[in-house]
């Protein structure tokens, strides 16, 4: 008899119950698609699905272990796909009213990378409108609430994936990041997300193939299962050209790290960032609960010259090429911060992209001195606890004024502009008991040995409740969500889905 909460498993464990044929993945794929049904009403953090063509692909995955034949490594396990991915026969609407009936005919690079590994596509996560900013609510779909209290929000960009996985509705999804949209969303609902260094996970949709400031990437509850989508999304692909070639065993097993030999380097707030007093208080105190274990805890200064101007415009490169047709061709098609992004761009010159180019080479050359001293950089993900869903963005931290609708994300792009490899994970909670994030940043290129580093605290942290990785009470959960409609839709796979967007309700109430 398949165990009630089949679905807390890790991916991890549930992929070596499925090669031991001690579950089947038609079984798993229905106690996710029951745990979408009871519990998305209240967050709302997935959007279309497709299940009756995941329950032909989990039947297929069924036999497969019956007969015995080859399983990849993530065989069988239901997966949730950004919202931002292209899917085969799957709606696709980027959280914009101009994709409201965008069913690709194929699956983009990470996409088919994740079905030929064996995974089952079994629906979308929710977005902000064209991943722009981190409150994740547009004008398809509404808003995807936090899953530790449904009235405020779960950040962005990948707010629906880590919704859904802090909630076990599915045991992966996948994410992306430019200024901190994988890291985020982690720290807001109580997982991980980790931002690659560029190229590592190739990433077919970016405009701008050559800037390494977007990537893809995974998200999971634990290190091990976002080492488990990791294996199977790497390498060199032909649709990006910063990607490279990985060695098979690249990410097959992690170095053991010895705690008690870390050198590591913290900042509150790489001296440019607006961080509120209370999230100060709580990251002393966890790098208080921390120093004692390892060999060096000390605070480092960073120069990191105007990074603030250096985002600014090369995120608007990205969003100008990405924007440009839709805005001449209606300005109202898109929503304000779609269309801040594509007027702050448009009125750059080209003086200004060679200045910020030249100005992230500088700041990339300074921060990696650091690691001269130190293995490891710490800081808070995000400078606040979540605030409501309803407020579009953060406009104040401390009294004082952030002069954009993203400044308050500056926790996660200034390591954005460096290029070094990034994780937000799960360290026990904040002020508010919400969740708290802790940023680990690795040297350039170590990837590898952020992810044993990270994994090394995650046991520690187990082994201490004020650092263990918080859990969402579903029953409070649904007991919360006073006032808010909320009807799982399922647009079905193929050309039907247009006409069925055209009625579907949406989880929350459109924004």
């Amino acid at each position: 008899m398949l165990e009630k909460n089949i679905v807390e498993k890790s991916a991890v464990e549930l992929r070596r119950l499925i090669g031991s044929k001690e579950i089947s993945p038609v079984e798993l794929l229905d106690a996710c698609i029951s745990r979408i049904e009871a519990i998305n009403p209240h967050i709302n953090a997935i959007t279309a699905t497709c299940f009756e063509r995941a329950h032909r692909e989990a039947t297929v995955a069924e036999a497969a272990v019956i007969e015995g034949g080859h399983l990849g490594p993530l065989h069988g396990l239901p997966i949730g796909i950004k919202d931002l991915e292209e899917t085969e026969g799957l709606l696709t609407t980027y959280g914009s009213p101009i994709y409201r009936h965008n069913v690709p005919t194929r699956d983009n690079a990470l996409v088919a990378r994740l079905r030929a590994a064996g995974a089952i596509v079994t629906g979308k996560t929710n977005v902000p409108e064209m991943g722009a900013g981190a409150n994740t609510r547009n004008s398809v779909w509404g808003a995807t609430g936090n899953p530790f209290n449904p009235l405020l929000n779960a950040g962005g960009s990948s707010g629906g994936s880590a919704a859904a996985l802090a909630v076990d509705m599915l045991p992966l999804c996948s994410g992306s990041d430019t200024g901190g949209s994988l890291r985020i969303p982690a720290a807001k609902c109580g997982v991980v997300g980790f931002r690659s260094s560029p190229g590592l996970i190739p990433s077919e949709r970016k405009l701008l193939g050559w800037t390494p400031i977007s990537v893809v990437g995974p998200m999971g509850r634990t290190m091990a299962d976002v080492l488990l989508q990791l294996r199977a999304s790497v390498g060199m692909h032909t649709a990006d050209p910063l990607s490279y070639p990985i060695a098979g065993d690249a990410f097959s097993t992690l170095e053991d790290i010895d705690l008690a030999e870390l050198r590591i380097g913290y900042t509150e707030d790489f001296g440019i960032c607006e961080v509120d007093d209370n999230i100060r208080k709580v990251f002393r105190s966890k790098i208080n609960a921390l120093s004692p274990y390892v060999k060096e805890c000390s605070p480092v200064k960073f120069d990191l010259g105007d990074a603030h101007r250096c985002f600014d415009v090369i995120r608007a490169e990205s969003f100008v090429a990405g924007l440009e047709a839709a805005y001449k061709h209606d300005p109202a098609s898109l929503g304000p911060n779609c269309r801040a992004n594509y007027e702050l761009g448009a009125a750059m010159t080209l003086a200004d992209c060679a200045w910020a180019q030249a100005e992230q080479t500088r700041m990339f050359r300074r921060f990696q001195a650091v690691f001269t001293d130190y293995d490891l950089i710490l800081s808070p993900t995000t400078p606040v606890s979540p605030f409501p869903w309803s407020d579009l963005f953060l406009k104040e931290v401390n009294g004082v004024v952030l002069e954009n609708y993203y400044r308050w994300l500056s926790l996660t792009y200034v390591v954005t502009l460096t290029t070094n490899p990034a994780l937000s994970m799960p360290c026990g909670s904040d002020h508010n008991n919400m969740p708290f994030g802790l940023q680990l940043i690795g040297a350039f290129r170590a990837d590898a040995y952020l992810l044993a580093c990270a994994s090394a605290f995650e046991r520690f942290f187990d082994s201490r409740p004020e650092m263990r990785r918080p859990r969402p009470d579903l029953e409070a959960l649904k007991a919360a969500d006073a006032g808010l409609t909320a009807i799982v839709t399922h647009p079905p796979y193929g050309p039907g889905a247009q006409e069925a967007d055209e009625t579907s309700t949406i989880g929350m109430p459109a924004v």
